[in-house]
């Protein structure tokens, strides 16, 4: 394996698992799906990590082209892009709960009115939000001509959820093991990681853009 492939599944890994923080979700599903029984918490994190599994394969795909039909660039969506994850990584660091990695107040209201939760709000927005479907943009780009690159950053993609649907399978059972503080302190070291990687994205983003 060459060295620039070793590095993309390196950046791909961290950056998926950091931005769907597998750990940092089992407080929120356990929060979201309390007084369901075993059965069907286990049906709602398989419908979610579903969905949401094919609503960023489907951004993977088709998401640099949506950017050109916009005339937007590459560059230009790197940096933003690595603004957006900083902004992510100060809430993991500093355990703000924020639009960026939470529900509003309005869409936990919203939930609490429906039965299923597995579309709305774990799917969507909790898994594959804002900073997911970025990063997913993101890393396409970096292997963009080379299909077995790209096909590596979507196999990297599905290990990354897998891993995320057996944390939910356990969550009872870890969080009784972690606990609050053992989360947050998880979620804050993998800020960190991902505040230096979205510092390296903006960097590549203005390289890219002023680059001669």
């Amino acid at each position: 394996m060459s060295q620039s492939l070793a590095a993309l599944l390196i950046q791909s890994f961290v950056t998926f698992f950091v931005v769907i923080d597998p750990i940092g979700m089992a407080p929120i599903f356990a929060a979201i799906t309390r007084g369901q029984n075993e059965e069907h918490r286990h049906r709602t994190a398989w419908r979610g990590t579903m969905i949401a599994g094919i609503l960023l394969i489907l951004f993977a795909i088709g998401g640099e082209a949506f950017l050109k039909l916009l005339g937007i660039g590459m560059p230009a969506f790197r940096i933003a892009g690595g603004i957006l994850l900083f902004l992510v990584a100060l809430d993991m660091l500093f355990a703000h709960d924020t639009p960026l990695r939470r529900t509003s107040e309005t869409e936990d209201e919203e939930a609490e009115r429906k039965r299923d939760v597995s579309v709305f709000p774990l799917a969507f927005p909790l898994i594959a939000g804002p900073g997911a479907l970025t990063s997913v943009v993101l890393l396409m780009g970096m292997a963009r001509g080379n299909p077995l690159q790209q096909g590596l950053v979507l196999l990297v993609l599905v290990i990354v959820l897998a891993a995320l649907f057996a944390v939910l399978m356990v969550t009872t059972r870890m969080m009784r093991f972690l606990g609050v503080t053992g989360v947050n302190v998880v979620t804050r070291v993998l800020g960190l990681v991902l505040a230096a990687l979205a510092v390296q994205f903006v960097i590549d983003g203005f390289h890219a853009a002023f680059s001669i």
